[in-house]
């Protein structure tokens, strides 16, 4: 029986690469997917995205709810968390969407090979050779005349520290046995302050160090101010400017100690602390050294369709140097992956055109340039600013908190940067991904017809407010 040679053989099985082998085996190509994990979904699906936004659904229903009596509704007592059904809800969901992946691969003609893949060096009458090492250490060998490494990254963990049940990382958090009365979060990215408004919902005192100089700090400087006030209106005690020194267990639970920006020392102990300083590119023994592949603090460098140094190597999603570590950036790349492979259209990613969804509350969804940036790339930006407490459907949803804020050219019009902090700003970034990816001015969006009462008319007001036009303010 001939050896079967694919078209595309994909290591590692997360949004990047399941996408991609999805895109591919829709366009008819002979696809490979191989995966170390039991599951395909990588970490977004598992210990990632989809868990961490389902408690943050669970959160949001759970300060609705402390004001049931506003609303009309008439509870039997105070509402009270059941954290058993959290969990067992958040992995209903995971499990659901596992199964579905598992039907995508049938339905699209994909071979899952489970095991842990490695190139094994250039291409040899244009085919490459991929060692698969399975769980029981049998290795076997995979034909494919291209490779993509979707390999994905991991949490950093601060030096000498080990991940436990009271020093955890995005992993164990999600995994805890009860909701904790303390936790002392170091980092204020994304996951830091997503996993911060979790738990203050769900009445955990939550102190938050940053070692930068701001809250979200890749976001607008209006976004993390915004963020920072509402937080401490939460009763969030935020930490920005602040180094932290060490990392103590005590017999109750973790002493965490950190240089305040005013250089005072503080001293704060918490039953548990949650490590949120960053991921690493996962691509240590994946047989880079026998490529022309030299990546830089473990990053991959690839050209605008992903491919690497090594022809015929292609890499995507957390790997990739100068990309975003977001999900739906990876999952974009391998679309363009397969097309290009496939010789079918597509077009490279760009980099300012990639949205950043933060689900904190309030949530935060941004692309493009920020005012701070527009005026470093040469532009003269004019920038505008709607505030969600004129929305009627933000009164009506109960949450005015933010802003949607724009920032445009100010001698073309074009739309460089949109920025929301408040209700629903994850969806509503959309709108704006859609006006940059087209390139639209102020003008074309001051035209598009928003219906109404809806949280998008902000859109609307927003870039109306470029040019002093927003109707409800």
């Amino acid at each position: 029986m001939a050896e079967t040679t694919y078209d595309i053989a994909i290591i590692g099985g997360g949004p990047a690469g399941y996408t991609c082998a999805i895109r591919a085996g829709q366009f008819g190509l002979k696809v490979v997917l191989i995966e170390k994990a039991e599951k395909l979904g990588g970490t977004c699906l598992h210990v990632g995205c989809i868990p961490t936004k389902a408690l943050l659904f669970n959160a949001e229903v759970y300060d609705h709810l402390k004001h049931a009596k506003d609303y009309g509704i008439e509870l039997a007592g105070e509402a009270k968390l059941n954290w058993k059904t959290i969990l067992d809800r958040k992995n209903q969901i995971v499990t659901k969407h596992t199964k579905g992946l598992d039907f995508l691969m049938r339905k699209n003609k994909v071979t899952v090979i489970p095991g842990f893949g490695r190139v094994t060096g250039p291409a040899k009458d244009g085919v490459h050779s991929i060692e698969v090492t399975d769980a029981s250490g049998k290795t076997s060998p995979v034909k494919t005349k291209n490779v993509v490494l979707a390999t994905g990254s991991d949490a950093r963990m601060l030096s000498e520290l080990t991940a436990d049940d009271k020093i955890l990382t995005n992993i164990e958090i999600l995994s805890i046995n009860a909701i904790p009365k303390s936790l002392v979060v170091i980092g204020a990215g994304a996951v830091g302050v997503e996993f911060a408004s979790i738990f203050r919902s769900f009445g955990s005192e939550i102190t938050l160090v940053e070692y930068l100089p701001r809250l979200v700090p890749v976001e607008d400087e209006e976004i993390s101010k915004e963020l920072a006030r509402t937080f401490r209106k939460r009763g969030i005690d935020t930490h920005t400017g602040a180094k932290v020194e060490k990392v103590e267990k005590t017999k109750t639970g973790v002493k965490v100690t950190f240089t305040a920006s005013d250089g005072k020392q503080v001293v704060k102990e918490a039953e548990t602390v949650l490590v949120a300083v960053g991921r690493a590119p996962r691509t240590e023994g994946i047989g880079l050294e026998k490529t022309k592949i030299t990546p830089e603090r473990g990053f991959i460098k690839t050209n605008e369709w992903m491919q690497t140094e090594e022809p015929g190597i292609y890499a995507i999603g957390d790997i990739v140097a100068g990309l975003p570590q977001l999900a739906h950036s990876g999952s974009m790349a391998g679309m363009v992956v397969a097309a290009k492979i496939a010789g079918k259209y597509a077009r490279p990613i760009i980099r300012q055109r990639v949205p950043a969804c933060t689900y904190t509350e309030p949530q935060i969804g941004s692309v493009g340039l920020t005012e701070a940036q527009a005026k470093e790339a040469g532009h003269t930006p004019k920038v505008g600013k709607f505030p969600f407490t004129a929305n009627s459907k933000a009164s009506i949803v109960d949450s005015h908190e933010g802003f949607v804020k724009v920032v445009s050219d100010a001698k073309y019009g074009e739309i460089l940067g949109v920025h929301i902090i408040g209700p629903q700003a994850t969806e509503l970034i959309a709108e704006a991904v859609t006006a940059i990816e087209l390139e639209a001015t102020v003008d074309d969006m001051l035209y598009m017809i928003h219906a109404h009462p809806t949280l998008a008319e902000a859109m609307l007001d927003g870039f109306g407010s470029v040019e002093g036009l927003a109707i409800n303010v």
